[in-house]
């Protein structure tokens, strides 16, 4: 059985930087595709980045050149590094497994301006 523990959120105020965790189990990791998915209030949960088993990356325009995604195979951990964050990207952040395949449980990332 799949299983995803997000770590890594917090407050923080708007400039700041935040690196969020993923750790799976369960799963075979190194030939997933693992990415980051956030809800805000209210509003439905969207992505934010994917990083596929080859390496190939895609980000949600509002945080291209602002969010990294990168992964350690060996310790089967995804990561999101959050640089100038902003009020808006308050929500709780979600780890996924394969496009939504597996979830975790999710992890607050509040921005306060």
């Amino acid at each position: 059985q799949v299983q995803l523990v997000e770590s890594g959120g917090g407050l923080v105020q708007a400039g700041g930087s935040l690196r969020l965790s993923c750790a799976a189990s369960g799963t075979r990791f190194s030939i997933n595709a693992m990415g980051w998915y956030r809800q805000a209030p209210g509003k439905q949960r969207d992505m934010v980045a994917i990083l596929t088993s080859g390496g190939s990356t895609k980000y949600a325009d509002s945080v291209k050149g602002r969010f990294t995604i990168s992964r350690d195979n060996a310790k089967n951990t995804v990561y999101l590094q959050m640089n100038s964050l902003k009020p808006e990207d308050t929500g709780v952040y979600y780890c996924s497994l394969n496009w939504g395949v597996a979830w975790g449980r999710g992890t607050q990332v509040t921005v306060s301006s």
